[in-house]
């Protein structure tokens, strides 16, 4: 993509109203507009980002026989007056409208019911089962205030999947490999160091679940890590960590044999697992006829993980006084093409390299000095930075330079295409 072809510009100052740092370096590189409090929409180069961590998920999910779907956000009042979770008195969070024949809607703020709901039309014997369905979608929560910028939103965009057992053995085995899955999805983009897979409540649907939580000053939850496990990220065992004090204490200390040998640390919740057994296939009447000829109600499990968050959490981490240090897996382009002067050259590579399948953000602006379109690079955070100038012409070659690394070195335009490669 040519940057004169992009409509989108860069802004020099955050807008003073957002003090979380994602908000201001994704505002500022042009990769997102904020609508209002706790709304944002995704620019071309948001888009991207956010599409490159869909894929790498979806291809998580896929794996594990994961099936995608796509639920609607409208909901069914009738639908959730059936697991008690309609009123506004459970569940403060909803965006509800009226509908023109008098009735009502839910914008939906999570995906239990819906899928609960859905699966009836679909399964009656224990060979329809075991049933994994996912999807992507935007989810709408009503927050009294949104802060933090893409990290805790009022709409937000999140991969949901539901796992449908017929017995809690069974779910068992498949809460392993979607526990293996979503450290591989961290892994992928770039913060497993800096991700533990922590023990913590599991509220209304089980006494625990699982969270990851990648550590950082902007989180909101505290997480207690082992100091023999501190800095292994996603290699530590299971339980080695927790979100606070009383369940480490309680539980992990005692089986582990640990004084208080343990870190505290701030820490962002970048995905879920939950065991929720039959909370909601028993009001929805979701039962399987099981190979003894009795009838059983289905087991479940849930595993979120909210994209924007994601995004939201790794621009956190992985930065610096000049910007944003996208990771290779997720950046909106690999490299970043920088020329300078008026040159022909500058395109030919940018055309050679696009057609060979790498992707490229050549900034071919005219009106632009050295110094800014340096400034917009370090700022948008492509992985790779090249620049064409009348002095590296002079030796056949590019300039390049990593965006976390302050050398630079010399490539040989001849040769450029089979170093990228």
């Amino acid at each position: 993509m040519r940057i004169s072809k992009l409509f989108t510009k860069t802004i020099k100052e955050a807008p003073a109203d957002e003090t979380a740092v994602n908000a201001q370096l994704l505002i500022r590189g042009g990769f997102v507009y904020k609508e209002m409090a706790g709304v944002y929409s995704f620019l071309p180069l948001g888009l991207r980002v956010i599409k490159k961590i869909e894929g790498i998920i979806r291809e998580e999910m896929n794996r594990i026989d994961g099936v995608e779907m796509k639920t609607s956000i409208l909901q069914n009042k009738e639908t959730w007056e059936k697991s008690g979770r309609w009123s506004d008195e459970v569940v403060d969070s909803w965006f509800k409208t009226k509908l023109k024949n008098g009735g009502e809607a839910g914008l939906s703020f999570t995906n239990e019911e819906d899928y609960s709901n859905i699966l009836t039309q679909h399964v009656s014997s224990y060979k329809d089962l075991p049933i994994y369905a996912y999807d992507f979608k935007e989810i709408f929560r009503n927050e009294a205030r949104s802060k933090s910028g893409i990290l805790r939103g009022r709409e937000f965009y999140w991969k949901a999947l539901y796992s449908f057992s017929k017995d809690e053995k069974e779910h068992m085995a498949f809460y392993e490999k979607a526990t293996e899955a979503y450290k591989n999805v961290f892994n992928r983009v770039g913060i497993g160091n800096r991700t533990y897979l922590v023990l913590a409540s599991g509220g209304t649907f089980s006494k625990f679940s699982h969270e990851f939580q990648t550590i950082c000053e902007a989180g909101e939850d505290l997480i207690y890590i082992s100091k023999k496990d501190y800095g292994k990220g996603l290699e530590i065992e299971r339980g080695r960590a927790a979100i606070n004090k009383e369940i480490f204490t309680d539980n992990i200390k005692k089986d582990l044999g640990l004084g208080n040998d343990f870190v505290e640390e701030k820490a962002i919740e970048v995905g879920n697992i939950f065991t929720l057994g039959t909370r909601f296939s028993e009001p929805f009447g979701l039962d399987f006829i099981d190979d003894t000829g009795n009838k059983k109600h289905i087991f479940m499990g849930s595993y979120g993980i909210g994209l924007s968050r994601l995004m939201g959490t790794i621009v956190e981490v992985m930065h610096d006084d000049r910007g944003i240090i996208w990771p290779d897996s997720i950046a909106p382009f690999k490299i970043h093409l920088v020329s300078l002067g008026k040159n022909d050259e500058a395109g030919a590579i940018y055309d050679t390299l696009t057609e060979s399948g790498l992707e490229v953000l050549c900034d071919d602006r005219e009106d632009k000095s050295a110094g800014e379109k340096f400034a917009d690079a370090d700022l948008i955070g492509c992985p790779i930075r090249l620049v064409v100038s009348e002095k590296t012409l002079a030796k056949d070659s590019v300039e390049l330079k990593h965006r976390k690394s302050s050398e630079l070195e010399l490539i040989e335009i001849k040769d450029l295409k089979k170093f990228l490669i």
